[in-house]
């Protein structure tokens, strides 16, 4: 015998059945009982096909669900972390202003000193030459001169003034370069893309860390290493690559200071503090930066953590963890270059940035 299960007018299947020891065995009372035990089997089979199904969209839910809060804690990280960047490029963006308008207030006055002191010059020598020639003509003097000039040393000044107005000129001029690399390092709120001397950013970044490299009392000098190629103009968002370099250098000064703690004297003196600084370029079509300190070095581990957002092994309070983080999107996703960190614990670190020459050339 075969017949079909059927529910609400639907096959959902086929009941076979067959016997070949008694014949007859197929009677109409029989295959009534069958086929109402036919219908509860096509419920009960649309049953578990039902809960089969449910359980199938319950599954589909709950993966839905699952990537849907994987994808929203991946926004929130991202906005906190854009949060977090945004607040330390307003804080560098506040220091580039403050330090221009500090800039622009120490040049006026400076200026006007530097510019004076050609005329005053002028006008000292000619005062000393008309000394010259009063003296010549009227060697004879009145007591009361005469006296005057054994207590005033005619002759100190003559020789003193010039050197004098001398160092006021070296003075003013050295002053102007500071306020110049001050200017320089406070593009930093500018957002143009422009082609721009790099070294002169590297400068800047220096200068506003002189105070750091500088011997003190309880710190020995830091001694900068320059070796820079002859590099082109090239195009790059100037103040942000200040950025940068404030980021990696102070990272530098801070494992540099970490390892003189740990130090003698005497192994200071044998082995000094440095961070070495070249730049090249590579096929006229990449810059390439290094900096390199001999510090305290870092683990495998760590070096890998690195760019992480948030990650630091500073102390509480000392460090926020952006610092590289900022450094490599400036980098890679601002400038379409490459950074990487080469390091080992006791061997110090190296950055190695490069960045493409022209990014118009950047697809």
């Amino acid at each position: 015998m075969c017949t079909s299960i059927v529910n609400q007018g639907k096959l959902i299947g086929l009941l076979y059945l067959e016997n070949n020891l008694i014949v007859g065995v197929f009677t109409s009372d029989r295959i009534r009982i069958l086929k109402i035990l036919f219908s509860q089997a096509a419920i009960s089979l649309e049953n578990a096909r039902l809960y089969a199904n449910l359980e199938d969209k319950i599954e589909e839910r709950t993966k839905e669900l699952n990537e849907k809060n994987v994808r929203l804690k991946q926004t929130l990280h991202e906005l906190k972390l854009t949060q977090s960047q945004l607040i330390q490029t307003e804080k560098m963006s506040s220091l580039g202003q403050m330090i221009a308008g500090i800039a622009h207030e120490i040049n006026n006055p400076v200026s006007f000193i530097h510019g004076n002191l050609d005329y005053i010059d002028d006008y000292t020598q000619g005062l000393l030459n008309l000394i010259n020639i009063y003296q010549n003509f009227y060697p004879d003097v009145a007591p009361e001169i005469e006296n005057f000039l054994e207590n005033f040393d005619v002759d100190f000044i003559k020789e003193d003034i010039p050197k004098i107005l001398s160092s006021m000129r070296i003075g003013t001029q050295r002053i102007e370069e500071i306020v110049l690399t001050l200017r320089n390092f406070s593009r930093l709120d500018e957002a143009d893309m422009k082609p721009v001397n790099i070294h002169e950013g590297i400068e800047s970044t220096l200068l506003i860390l002189q105070s750091r490299l500088q011997v003190k009392p309880d710190k020995p000098a830091i001694e900068i290493i320059k070796n820079y190629g002859d590099l082109p103009k090239f195009e790059c968002y100037a103040g942000q690559l200040n950025q940068v370099f404030m980021n990696i250098l102070n990272n530098a000064i801070d494992a540099l200071e970490k390892l003189n703690k740990e130090r003698k004297a005497e192994e200071i003196k044998s082995n000094y503090s440095a961070i070495a600084i070249r730049t090249q370029v590579v096929n006229a079509d990449l810059v390439v930066i290094s900096i390199k300190d001999n510090g305290v070095g870092m683990s495998d581990s760590v070096r890998q953590k690195i760019f992480d957002p948030f990650f630091t092994t500073k102390p509480v309070g000392q460090g926020t963890g952006l610092g590289l983080s900022i450094t490599y999107q400036i980098v890679v996703d601002k400038h379409h270059g490459t950074i990487e960190c080469i390091s080992a614990p006791g061997q110090g670190a190296e950055f190695i940035i490069q960045i493409p020459c022209s990014q118009k050339r950047v697809i």
